[in-house]
């Protein structure tokens, strides 16, 4: 347990960029927002039941989309129906991921993953929404680089059901290679290997997420002036409001 206590004091120290200081604003914002959230996990689930089967037992990747499903409220019969229409035999709908790289206002760091059924369109909406914010689209690998992938398991600290050192060891001991506390919430970070294993075991625990998912996380960070901000938030604003974009990952230090 004293070893476990050391690990923690470091990790708050070398871990200083999280988005999850403001917890009833951003609850508030994806609330706001919910339905169209919905849409786009529903593509990720057709994507996924179409890639490995409608059975989350044999399908891990399906298996950690609903566990996104779940984290972003979406009820369980939603969830269910689209899983059934995925996978019944007169659907059509052929849907693909496809990621983006490029650069915000004083070189941020962005990658946009998109879900889409027309490479085209979907292409030409993420260039002319860099372009409108004073960003640019780049090359495959451009940024890239700057990041690491990690599995990230946010969980409120008002709903955990458990201590924070209970937490904490049960994360690590699952294959877990950070664990930060916060004032509203935990932060796990694990690597993609490992994180259905990870989420998997805390869910048995009957611990809900804010947040579930194998995201791209910075590696450094980038400062903005009020100028800067303005346009970054623009571009992050329009880059949501496209219906074929899924996730929005950046190096800015917000």
């Amino acid at each position: 347990m004293k070893i476990l206590r050391k690990i923690k004091r470091r990790k708050r120290v070398c871990l200083g960029h999280s988005k999850w200081h403001n917890i009833q604003a951003k609850k508030g914002k994806a609330d706001a927002a919910r339905g169209k959230i919905f849409t786009k996990l529903g593509r990720e689930l057709l994507i996924a039941v179409k890639q490995g089967g409608p059975d989350p037992a044999g399908n891990s990747k399906l298996k950690d989309v609903i566990a996104k499903c779940k984290a972003a409220n979406m009820p369980n019969d939603t969830i269910n129906n689209a899983i059934k229409k995925a996978s019944g035999a007169g659907n059509n709908e052929n849907y693909e991921e496809i990621t983006y790289e490029g650069y915000g206002p004083n070189g941020v760091a962005i990658i946009v993953n998109a879900t889409t059924d027309n490479r085209n369109r979907t292409a030409a909406d993420v260039r002319h929404v860099f372009d409108k914010a004073g960003g640019s689209l780049g090359t495959t690998g451009c940024v890239s680089y700057m990041f690491n992938r990690k599995g990230i398991i946010v969980i409120e600290k008002e709903t955990a059901s458990m201590g924070e050192d209970d937490l904490m060891m049960i994360a690590l001991e699952c294959g877990a290679e950070d664990f930060l506390a916060e004032d509203e919430v935990y932060q796990i970070t694990t690597s993609p290997e490992e994180f259905s294993n990870v989420r998997e075991a805390l869910e048995e625990k009957a611990l809900s997420f804010l947040e579930a998912g194998i995201q791209m996380v910075p590696t450094t960070y980038v400062d903005l002036d009020e100028k800067g901000i303005e346009k970054m938030e623009r571009l992050l604003e329009k880059l949501d409001e496209l219906d074929d974009v899924s996730e929005v990952f950046h190096n800015w230090n917000e």
